[in-house]
């Protein structure tokens, strides 16, 4: 399988189930600290290929969420730029494997780059999660001793 190179938000709970389903599916990850490595826009640009570069952000991020930053509004270099000044910026995980380079977490992407199928991939999911319908109770029999 693939060896990832896996940028992630330390403690951010969607990163942490995105790690559990490369790993089910038998990848290798490298896990890197995202906000604390040292980014620059030549090392970022690779990530966002042809996105727009609205779609390059983190709309989680407080300064995005405040309405201090409008991606919208922003062209590549000064997005670059916010990005490296304020990694929080940076739509997340960042993701190399070999040559690949991806921004964010769409299964069918992540897939696409590993070389397997979508349905691999979400089938390597959440494995303690109970996939019957929400009201269902999963209930052991009791074995009566006589």
């Amino acid at each position: 399988m693939a060896v990832i190179t896996f940028f992630e938000k330390p403690g951010c709970i969607n990163n942490a189930r995105q790690k559990k389903m490369l790993k089910n599916a038998g990848h290798q990850l490298i896990e890197r600290d995202l906000l604390n490595e040292p980014w620059s826009a030549g090392r970022l640009r690779p990530f966002f290929k042809s996105l727009r570069v609205a779609e390059w952000f983190n709309r989680s991020s407080p300064r995005i969420k405040s309405g201090e930053i409008i991606p919208e509004s922003i062209d590549a270099d000064s997005a670059l730029k916010l990005m490296v000044e304020d990694p929080l910026l940076i739509r997340r995980p960042l993701m190399i494997s070999g040559s690949l380079y991806l921004s964010g977490f769409d299964p069918d992407e992540v897939a696409s780059m590993l070389g397997m199928a979508a349905e691999e991939l979400v089938a390597a999911g959440d494995l303690e999660r109970c996939v019957q319908i929400s009201d269902h109770t999963c209930r052991v029999a009791e074995v009566k001793q006589a």
